[in-house]
């Protein structure tokens, strides 16, 4: 499974030959088919007679080794150095091939910081489960239970209406149980967390009982929250799964969009700054022109003048700032 040390390792390899990098989407209904072959081949088709060797490489890993698993595959090839290595991967990815000098790794980059290290935890009122998923697959999971909660019977003024009898109120101890199975489920969440190097997290259940258990999370892991659901009684590991990578992949595309968006104001920041800035040189120009102050203030002036306006070109550059 790829990790921090794969990306980094891709990232150091120079052998002083070009690399073939090839990323194939795959559709379940393709998964060891003809579909994917030709798919492959059309994609390999463009390049260069020069990737012969690399091309024969890739097309043997699909054609013998490649189990079919996964929703993309991704593989590198440089023959001279026989270097090879392939991975496969739970989520999609834009199908592309590239001969470079080096490993074209930017989109693993993308899906490693996107999709990897998240943690869900599903709590209720007596305990959590606890999932870490990485790039779309689960790699680990852990159950803390803690006292069941009894509700108490009783008629009279505490029953339901329309019924003999019913649940009565909550009493002290029944909230005393939840609360200390509350701040035991944090606890385990934030172990388990740390232990699988989560770096954002997904919340299932009620909206009640997730608003207690954010407030005795530890603060630390109470900012890697990025969402939360509403799981069905039933849900399987499985669909579990498939909400976490939905919801995820919105609150990435949500957090993309924040930093867009901070980026474009920046520059509109820097364009507005660096239009103060010439202004006031431009005054200071014009000052000393009508002071009949010396050469050297005018060039001064002049100076700052053309510096605001390289400032204010290079706001206008940044994150496409309108001019």
């Amino acid at each position: 499974m790829l990790g921090e040390q794969n990306l980094k390792s891709l990232l150091k390899f120079d052998a002083g030959h070009p690399v073939l990098s090839v990323y194939l989407n795959i559709e379940p209904a393709e998964r060891g088919g003809e579909p994917v072959r030709r798919r492959l081949r059309a994609l390999l088709r463009p390049l260069p007679h020069e990737a012969a060797a690399d091309i024969q490489a890739v097309e043997k890993f699909f054609e013998h080794e490649y189990d079919g698993s996964g929703r993309s595959a991704v593989v590198f090839s440089c023959a001279p150095a026989a270097f090879f290595q392939a991975f496969h991967f739970q989520l999609p990815l834009r199908s592309r091939a590239r001969w470079l000098p080096q490993p074209y790794v930017k989109p693993l980059a993308h899906l490693l910081d996107a999709y990897g290290g998240y943690g869900l935890a599903r709590v209720d009122k007596q305990g959590v489960r606890l999932y870490a998923y990485h790039l779309g697959e689960m790699v680990a999971s852990q159950e803390v239970t803690g006292e069941a909660v009894r509700r108490t019977k009783s008629g009279g003024a505490s029953a339901l209406a329309g019924r003999r009898g019913g649940e009565a109120g909550q009493s002290h101890h029944e909230q005393e149980i939840e609360q200390r199975n509350l701040r035991e489920a944090a606890e385990a969440s934030a172990a388990f967390f740390q232990g699988h190097q989560v770096r954002r997290i997904l919340l299932a259940g009620t909206e009640e009982t997730l608003a207690q258990f954010r407030a005795v999370l530890p603060r630390a892991w109470q900012s890697l929250v990025v969402g939360s659901f509403s799981p069905d009684r039933d849900a399987a590991p499985a669909d579990l799964l498939a909400r976490a990578v939905e919801v995820g992949r919105v609150a990435e595309a949500a957090r993309e969009a924040g930093l867009v968006e901070s980026a474009v104001t920046a520059a509109a920041k820097g364009k507005a700054k660096a239009d103060q800035t010439k202004g006031k040189a431009e005054k200071v120009k014009e000052k000393a022109d009508k002071a009949g102050e010396g050469d050297e203030a005018k060039d001064q002036a002049e100076k700052a003048a053309e510096e605001a306006e390289k400032a204010k070109e290079k706001a206008e550059k940044a994150g496409g700032a309108p001019r």
